[in-house]
């Protein structure tokens, strides 16, 4: 057992071991790493190329987590050259299935700039090529060619129908033969005049005659199908000859790209093969209807399939592309297909595929939040394919619930190499391990972030560090040494540890904009301990409203706690509660009731279903210490009830384990508790007192109780001996223990909590098990042992009577 004095209850930094008045003064050479596990985990997977080696970053929001990571995947990239461009260009073969090609960086937005330069090169000069009196002379000369054949066919066919007494006629329905009389048509009446036989003649020689027309015309109708296709392989040797000298100069600029001169080949044959739509004369702008607009419209998407959709653009790039996507859904990482309006259907192609976050990142690193993926519909899923195939397919999501398929542009898909890096809590982290396969294989790197560090010199250094390139980066006053010493008793204060530091940086760096905030209201050039210190108050009246109702109320004795005078069964335990940012002790009164039963230890908490499992464990415990320290001759008959009085909402934890033995020991002996000292502590089955969380908030609660009821000189709290490094308290409970107005023990066992909370011996047992008269133990074990021997005459006088009842039956 220990009294602590003032110089235990907090560790102070010393400002004198800076070397600085300021932290403008203090200089180093960088920002020193604060988190050496986790950075040195990221370095690794990073520089490990290797598949499966993406990395998970799992720790708590506020320890640099985002800021460690972004600044070691910026150095390594800047240090990596930019990756090539994609792009997606028309399938001529397939058009449904669009194709990737890969080019160097900026040569992507060069091959753009160059086909749309062709296509509107073209527009001027295939019409130009057409126009031109060569092409006209040698078109002419063809068709010349081809009617001078017909027209000798035609007059043949003509002489011979003369000949066999016919006139040749040209209808609607094809060539008619009339029979002639003479050099005229024979009308209607002379053709009947003539006998059957005359007919009979002439219809033969019509038929004969129709045979030799129908085989003439086929060979005239060859020699036009002859004469257009002659026409046409003029125009394509034209269009050729248009084309070819201005495709060479690309296929000769991109020739050491096989895919991109393939295209080039296809793009050629492609505009040969469709040369009537750069010969079609573009339309003045002037009102149209709505046919002439689809016409329009129709004739300016047909020049899109020689476009380039430049898909990743890496020309700006100094090195590999870093890619933070904020809000990761299916389609802003793996990219869409884009859809437009166009006369009520909705159309798409090629030039529509927008890329995603993974197309961007390609050739670098991604950076995702695991709490945006995971509950995000079906990203995780992708991002697995993608890590999984190696490969990034721009697909449509619907393609995957629809009930009847329809077509859709299936876009080739890309290549991929990037290093996913994703930041989220530790628990995400082990789910994903135990329950997904994929996730162990894929991600291979697991880096930690603690939440504190040691308070030693090499980290009190970094902490002054940070605070130097915080007011450097955010523009904010420099701290001086008082101000900087502060800072880092708050870390401890953190961490509940006086030999540890937060590595929460992001509440650090909080309490140092709020203190500039207040230093500017000052009208102060630095930041001083006062700044420091006002910040911190600040902080806690934004959050401390509950906490203050609580105290009004234990004020008003509307919550009933004591704070003088002594009651037996009755003790003042500590919790804590935490309403988010801001954590606060508060004292609870805990009551014991014994009497002869087999019951046990009954917690009422637990009953009524308020309290946790923790909580009716350490309850439990108090049944094994009572056992093995006073029923080893003797059976314990006892029952006992304990309760949390007031208590309106559910209670967890081991905390008040101890609390409640003090108040079952003083119940049991008869001796009472001093009510002006609270108790807080976890025990095991042994007596010996365990250290609890919440420590100095439990401190600090009491105090305040203490203080509105009036400190007296004998208030104080019991805390467990391994909570002693623990304290970080509040200058104001400091200075009431120096001047003697509150006091706080240490204990490492049961027995020495009784003897401060009784002021009596609580006894020490010799080998028989006996304990020295007058000691709370021997008390207790005087009441149990009259427990037990009342129980068990009870139970024999009940035993006797029912022998007798039964005995009575049997002679009836």
């Amino acid at each position: 057992m220990k009294k602590l004095g003032a110089g235990d209850l907090r560790k102070e930094c010393d400002p004198s071991r800076f070397p600085f008045k300021t932290t403008e003064d203090f200089e180093f050479e960088r920002e020193p790493i604060h988190q050496e596990r986790g950075v040195s985990a990221i370095g690794f997977g990073l520089n490990i190329k290797s598949d499966g080696y993406n990395i998970f970053v799992c720790g708590a929001a506020g320890t640099g987590r985002n800021t460690q990571v972004n600044k070691a995947v910026n150095e390594i990239a800047s240090r990596e050259k930019a990756p090539d461009d994609w792009i997606y260009v028309n399938n001529f073969v397939h058009e449904d299935e669009p194709i990737a090609m890969s080019l160097p960086p900026g040569r992507g937005i060069m091959f753009k700039k160059d086909m749309e330069e062709l296509v509107e090169e073209l527009k001027l000069e295939i019409p130009r090529a057409f126009e031109s009196e060569d092409y006209e002379a040698r078109r002419q000369e063809l068709l010349k060619k081809y009617k001078q054949k017909r027209d000798v066919a035609l007059e043949e066919i003509e002489k011979n129908a003369f000949d066999e007494g016919f006139v040749l006629k040209q209808s609607a329905t094809g060539v008619t033969l009339v029979p002639r009389s003479g050099d005229h048509p024979m009308s209607a009446e002379e053709y009947e005049k003539l006998s059957d036989k005359e007919k009979e003649k002439i219809e033969k020689k019509k038929h004969d005659l129709h045979i030799k027309i129908e085989q003439a015309l086929s060979e005239t109708r060859m020699l036009e199908k002859t004469a257009k296709m002659k026409i046409k392989e003029l125009e394509k040797e034209v269009a050729l000859f248009s084309v070819k000298h201005i495709i060479d100069e690309l296929r000769f600029k991109y020739r050491e790209f096989d895919d991109v001169v393939e295209h080039l080949n296809l793009v050629q044959d492609d505009i040969v093969n469709n040369m009537d739509i750069f010969k079609e004369e573009e339309e003045e702008a002037q009102p149209v209807f709505f046919g002439m607009k689809a016409a329009a419209a129709a004739r300016k998407n047909a020049f899109q399939k020689y476009r380039v959709n430049l898909l990743v653009d890496h020309r700006h790039f100094k090195g590999a592309p870093v890619i933070r996507e904020s809000n990761p859904t299916y389609y802003n990482l793996l990219g869409r297909i884009e859809y437009v309006s166009h006369f009520g259907a909705m159309t798409t192609d090629f030039t529509m595929i927008a890329p995603g976050a993974l197309h961007k990142a390609n050739g670098g690193y991604l950076v995702l939040q695991a709490m945006d993926v995971m509950s995000t519909f079906m990203a995780w899923h992708a991002l697995k394919r993608v890590i999984r195939n190696r490969e990034i397919k721009v697909e449509d999501i619907n393609e995957q619930f629809r009930l009847i398929s329809t077509t859709a542009l299936k876009p080739r898909p890309i290549p991929s190499d990037i290093k996913i890096i994703m930041i989220g809590p530790p628990w995400l982290y082990q789910l994903l391990y135990k329950f997904d396969e994929d996730f162990r294989k894929m991600f291979k790197i697991k880096a930690d972030f603690d939440i504190e560090m040691n308070r030693d010199d090499e980290k009190v250094k970094k902490y002054a560090a940070f605070i130097k390139v915080r007011c450097e980066e955010e523009e904010m006053r420099h701290f001086d040494r008082r101000a900087v010493a502060r800072v880092i008793e708050y870390g401890s204060r953190l961490t509940h540890d006086q030999e540890k530091l937060s590595a929460r940086f992001m509440y650090i760096a909080d309490i140092l904009r709020e203190a500039d905030y207040w230093a500017g209201q000052d009208n102060a050039d630095f930041v001083d301990a006062s700044h420091v210190e006002k910040a911190l108050r600040e902080k806690v009246y934004r959050s401390n409203m509950i906490e203050q109702k609580i105290i009004e109320l234990i004020d008003r004795d509307i919550l009933m706690i004591e704070v003088g005078g002594s009651v037996a069964g009755q003790v003042n335990g500590l919790s804590v509660l935490d309403v988010g940012e801001y954590m606060f002790g508060k004292p609870s009164r805990i009551t014991a009731r014994t009497y002869m039963g087999k019951a046990g230890v009954v917690d009422i908490e637990r009953q009524v279903k308020m309290g946790g499992n923790i909580h009716s464990k350490g309850v439990m415990i108090l049944s094994g210490y009572f056992g093995e320290k006073f029923a080893q001759e003797n059976p314990l008959s006892l029952s006992a009830s304990i309760c949390f009085e007031q208590s309106y909402e559910g209670i967890e934890g081991d905390s008040a384990s101890s609390t409640e033995a003090y108040c079952l020991l003083s119940s049991l002996s008869g001796v009472p508790i001093k009510q002006s000292i609270a108790v807080t502590g976890s025990m095991n089955q042994h007596g010996l007192i365990q250290p609890v969380g919440g420590i100095n908030e439990k401190i600090e609660g009491f105090y305040h109780t203490c203080k509105i009821k009036g400190l007296t000189g004998d208030q104080g709290v019991i805390i467990p001996q391994a909570n002693f490094k623990h304290l970080m308290l509040k200058d104001e409970v400091i200075d009431a223990v120096k001047n003697g107005k509150f006091h706080i023990w240490a204990v490492s066992t049961v027995d020495e909590g009784i003897e401060i909370l009784t002021e009596k011996k609580a006894g020490k047992g010799d080998k028989k098990g006996k304990y020295p008269k007058g000691t709370i133990n021997y008390l207790v074990d005087k009441k149990l042992r009259e427990y037990s021997q009342k129980f068990a005459k009870a139970g024999a006088q009940k035993r006797k009577s029912k022998k007798k009842t039964t005995s009575g039956k049997k002679k009836s």
